[in-house]
């Protein structure tokens, strides 16, 4: 199955899941069981945590689907990545049973933190081959086998690790030594993790190589477990594509392009631009991508410092001008307030009308997307401290 093809599977279920079990049956039926039971296990393999057990252990997976069975094997240990194979190996010391459509219920449906009730479980300890690999140290290796089961079993049961964690785990800079930005995303993202969101981020790292960078990518895909994740750099990202992850070659500066991908691709929910920092590239995106963010979304650029650069296009001085990206976010912060103007005059535009919140911290901004019409002050309120500490004369009374 193409990483294309993957992805729109994943797709599929993530919003076949949301949609009832009706829905879920339905999605089911147009798709194919082998390729749906590779998808689910695939997920689990990624998002499985770091393995605790000492000793390896493997682990038979049945799902089940009508009269489809598919089986796939774990292969867990303690500093390996989880490894799945499509096969039953006699080796396996236990044995997990899920209904396909459960599976992709628990991964791909909003995480209700479900642990019990969804699986059989079959312990194997009398077959033949696992016990003539564990015949002299069973009673050694059995706290093994629960933590490759719990490996196994974390992913289908609730939230990821917070952010800085997978920052960590994958390796990006945005928390530690550099960058201090994972609280800030998880206060603005949060709220969205839980939904079938897509996020694009401007800048995939790496350079020239195909297979390089990628990490942030990574990370967004584990921290949104129903989300597809879209990368953009200016340099081809092949080789990091797989389900839930496509990358995309094409210049930042370029609004043709950009419009291109949001309409291939979008709308958005989450806009990042950790792309080159040139303080053009960063307006030329963000009036061409902002407004295909959705209702609720949240546009967000990066690396704040190259507005005091000239070599990125910036300024020297402790005023970053109206050209740099500190210059937009001070014309947001008017826009914002435009229902309020006294004159058609200030930093007018599309944005001013889709722009409700600006927030900026240390390298670090966050807009939000939306429909900034609450309606102006009227002007029957006083519009000057004259006019409110007045007070009307009335005739007296003869």
């Amino acid at each position: 199955m193409s990483l294309d093809r993957d992805t729109a599977t994943a797709e599929r279920l993530i919003l076949a899941v949301g949609g009832g079990q009706a829905g879920l049956d339905r999605a089911l039926r147009d798709l194919d069981p082998p390729e749906v039971a590779a998808l689910l296990v695939s997920e689990i393999a990624f998002r499985s945590d770091p393995a605790l057990n000492p000793h390896e252990m493997h682990v038979l997976l049945d799902l089940t689907h009508g009269a489809h069975r598919e089986t796939h094997t774990f292969t867990v240990a303690a500093g390996q990545p989880v490894r799945a194979v499509p096969r039953a190996l006699e080796t396996a010391c236990v044995r997990l049973e899920f209904e396909l459509a459960e599976l992709a219920r628990l991964l791909y449906g909003p995480q209700a933190g479900r642990a019990t009730g969804t699986h059989r479980t079959e312990l194997l300890l009398e077959r033949p081959a696992v016990r003539e690999r564990y015949a002299s140290s069973l009673r050694e290796v059995w706290p093994s086998i629960g933590q490759a089961v719990d490996t196994v079993l974390r992913p289908c049961r609730g939230r990821a690790p917070d952010l800085g964690e997978l920052a960590v785990r994958y390796g990006s800079d945005k928390w530690g030594l550099l960058h201090w930005f994972t609280p800030h995303y998880e206060r603005f993202l949060g709220p969205l993790r839980d939904q079938p969101v897509r996020v694009l981020e401007i800048g995939i790292g790496g350079y020239k190589d195909p297979s390089a960078g990628g990490e942030s990518l990574l990370m967004w895909k584990r921290y949104f477990p129903r989300g597809l994740v879209f990368g953009l750099d200016v340099f081809d990202k092949h080789g990091l594509d797989q389900p839930r992850i496509t990358t995309l070659t094409g210049d930042q500066n370029d609004p043709g392009y950009l419009a291109g991908v949001a309409e291939r691709y979008g709308p958005f929910d989450v806009v990042i631009d950790d792309g080159s920092h040139i303080n053009e590239h960063i307006l030329t995106s963000f009036q061409a991508l902002l407004p295909h963010v959705r209702a609720g979304g949240v546009y967000v650029i990066e690396d704040l410092w190259t507005s005091y650069c000239p070599g990125f296009g910036g300024e020297t001085g402790s005023a970053a001008g109206p050209s740099t990206s500190l210059g937009l976010l001070k014309s947001l912060v008017d826009a914002v307030h435009h229902e309020e103007w006294s004159a058609d005059v200030g930093p007018a535009g599309q944005a001013s009308a889709l722009v409700t919140g600006v927030h900026i911290h240390h390298n670090i901004a966050f807009v939000e997307k939306g429909t900034n019409a609450e309606g102006g002050i009227p002007p029957w309120i006083p519009h000057s401290f004259d006019e409110l500490v007045a007070e009307p004369v009335t005739a007296s009374a003869s």
